[in-house]
């Protein structure tokens, strides 16, 4: 009989959501997912010196020697992601995401500068845009981001989505692919309610994502769900047909290890059958749903917040390496 992982891939794309490239050989997904905190994790590990490295190295050749450390480190920050997503692209057939800075999530305009400019860094290195998801925060500012960048044939993956309001907005506004999270839900509800576990049926982000995936497929939305931020091998199994799961190495490793039969619980054919009311999304909907809504206001400013301390991290690392380097050539 087939591992778990194995009937999984069968009915969904199963995504990589980690920076550790032997990790993604290891696995063999279609696609893969990454993000501040991920690539900070992967830039410290020693295998992945040598990207760090490189990239820091060609950051001081287009500046030039007279240039600050200030600048270099700046340099290479923005083209870092970049460096961990052409190596991914080398073993994956699919596409990668790559995510803007969050400090930039209710920024439109700098969102769309950045998108572009991760576009033009990947194209540059000879890859075509189609393999590449750009990664955005789904704030309202976020969403209208991506909306302009949709429409430039750039394809954009809205992230740190917790609430029915920001998928219908994604949608609407014809977005390639969004990430609703799962196990940061589930983190929620138990810390509100005071229970300790849930029962994989009952768990309050499968629901979640269930009720986004009816609603798309029930709707006609041709905006993919990919489930994300999973905390238990249930999650992952109760889910099983959704569009696409990014799945963490170590519960890629138990799928693997785990046999029996996997039931499919999500298709199109019966989500058209569900019984749902449609929202029109405009701005003042999306915020009077946002506020009443205080999971996703608190998991999304949360999200944002540990991302942007993630990139903090990583400028340090990336300050401190440089000083190393360039202290050996002197």
């Amino acid at each position: 009989m087939a591992n778990l992982l194995d009937q999984l891939k069968e009915m969904t794309v199963v995504v990589a959501d980690t920076g550790d490239i032997e990790a993604i050989k290891k696995y063999t997904p279609r696609d893969a997912t990454t993000n501040p905190s991920l690539i900070t994790a992967a830039a410290q590990m020693p295998q992945y010196q040598d990207i760090v490295d490189d990239t820091l190295k060609a950051a001081r050749e287009s500046l030039g020697d007279d240039a600050p450390a200030s600048e270099v480190v700046s340099l290479a920050f923005d083209r870092l992601a970049v460096s961990f997503g052409l190596k991914i692209l080398d073993i994956i057939p699919g596409r990668v995401s790559t995510e803007v800075d969050a400090r930039l999530s209710y920024d439109t305009e700098a969102t769309i500068a950045k998108g572009r400019d991760l576009i033009a860094q990947y194209e540059a290195a000879g890859v075509d845009r189609n393999r590449i998801l750009i990664k955005i925060a789904a704030t309202w500012e976020g969403i209208q981001a991506a909306a302009v960048l949709e429409k430039e044939g750039i394809h954009c993956n809205l992230t740190l989505l917790f609430g029915l309001h920001q998928a219908i907005a994604c949608a609407e506004n014809g977005i390639t692919l969004i990430s609703p999270f799962v196990g940061r839900i589930l983190d929620w509800y138990k810390a509100d309610t005071g229970r300790d576990s849930y029962e994989s049926h009952e768990d309050p982000g499968v629901l979640s994502v269930t009720a986004v995936y009816e609603y798309y497929k029930k709707f006609g939305y041709k905006t993919e769900v990919m489930g994300a931020s999973f905390r238990n091998m249930g999650e992952i199994t109760e889910l099983a047909g959704v569009d696409l799961l990014t799945i963490s190495p170590k519960l890629l490793e138990e799928l693997q290890n785990a046999e029996g039969t996997l039931e499919r619980k999500l298709s199109p054919e019966i989500s058209a059958n569900s019984d749902i009311e449609k929202i029109s999304m405009d701005k003042d909907t999306f915020d009077k749903m946002h506020a009443e809504n205080r999971m996703a206001q608190e998991k999304l400013n949360e999200g944002i917040d540990g991302f942007a301390k993630a990139l903090e991290t990583l400028e340090e690392l990336l300050a401190d390496r440089l000083a190393s380097l360039e202290s050996v050539k002197a």
